[in-house]
């Protein structure tokens, strides 16, 4: 009987330790301050990626334009509808002074080069293959989108499909003036 109790003493300390865990996890997680690293009005973090020719392409470099941000994969349905519409309006913003950068996520060069020739984009596509710039920028789902403005702040953050009216207004907020 001396031994049960003491078994019994010391699973009931084991599991009171286990559940303290447990609940300053829990309470740890919930309570940690989200960070939002990108919100409107702030700098738009700075970023170097590469395209599927191998040239880089720095947001910096766009200081002074308007910057179209879409963040995608190949396998987001919303993205592949909107990639046209996209394209259609950088032909139509590109001489006004609207840059449009597609950040693919971590996708491999072969897939995003099929897509790419599948749809016959012709605005750079840069890969983000470490995630590093998805994380920078806070982005959750796909697709998303950030609109900066000519002198580097972002002027308006887009989660989810937009129609090619959307992207064209959106164009036009951040048109050098």
């Amino acid at each position: 009987m001396d031994k049960k109790k003491k078994r019994l003493v010391s699973r009931t300390i084991i599991l009171a330790i286990l559940a303290l865990a447990i609940g300053y996890t829990v309470y740890g997680t919930a309570t940690k301050d989200k960070v939002e690293l990108v919100k409107v009005g702030s700098e738009a973090p700075d970023f170097t990626l590469v395209d599927l020719d191998g040239e880089k392409h720095k947001l910096s470099d766009y200081k002074g334009q308007g910057v179209f941000l879409n963040f995608w994969g190949t396998w987001c349905k919303p993205c592949e509808k909107e990639m046209p519409a996209m394209d259609r309006q950088y032909q139509v913003f590109k001489d006004q002074g609207v840059q449009t950068l597609a950040v693919n996520i971590a996708q491999t060069d072969f897939e995003v080069q099929n897509f790419v020739d599948k749809y016959e984009l012709s605005f750079p596509v840069v890969i983000d293959k470490t995630k590093d710039v998805m994380t920078t920028y806070n982005v959750g789902n796909l697709p998303a989108t950030v609109m900066i403005d000519p002198d580097g702040k972002v002027a308006k953050i887009i989660t989810g499909e937009m129609t090619e009216a959307d992207i064209a207004s959106y164009m036009e907020l951040v048109k050098p003036e």
